[in-house]
């Protein structure tokens, strides 16, 4: 992996056969990364994306082994049980053009991949919520509708 940091803002290439959920986790406990939104493309291989079942509150799983055009990857970077956590969402496309999205549970790097990644300042957490079934986003300040 490589990267580049110019003040909050992180410019990083994963290289082939690097693991991008797993790299972009290591990268951001090195660098003392707690809070961060993160974008990139790139060419995968033998990714498992998912999707929440809200009924079962448990994900559904599918593993895609063959190599794929990454077309969006979003996500962000919060602590969770004070680790960071990188949670994404991807777009892939197959050779004929055809689409599949969902949750990244992880992804190997086919070819290249570029990833943004913008820190900032902030105490963002994942908690339990026994209700939604998931690690859900505690922030600093509450907002009700009355």
């Amino acid at each position: 992996m490589q990267f580049k940091c110019v003040k909050k803002d992180y410019f990083i290439y994963i290289e082939k056969n690097e693991k991008v959920i797993d790299t972009l986790t290591r990268f951001c406990m090195d660098q003392g990364i707690t809070n961060a939104n993160i974008s990139g493309i790139g060419v995968v291989k033998k990714s498992e994306i998912g999707a929440f079942d809200t009924i079962a509150k448990a994900y559904i799983r599918k593993p895609i082994p063959k190599v794929w055009e990454l077309v969006n990857f979003v996500g962000n970077v919060t602590l969770k049980d004070g680790a960071p956590v990188v949670h994404a969402h991807v777009v892939l496309s197959d050779h004929d053009m055809q689409t599949i999205g969902g949750h990244l549970f992880e992804t190997t790097v086919a070819a290249v991949g570029e990833f943004f990644l913008r820190k900032f300042d902030g105490t963002a957490y994942r908690k339990l919520n026994e209700d939604v079934g998931l690690p859900c986003i505690c922030l600093e300040t509450r907002f009700e509708i009355s």
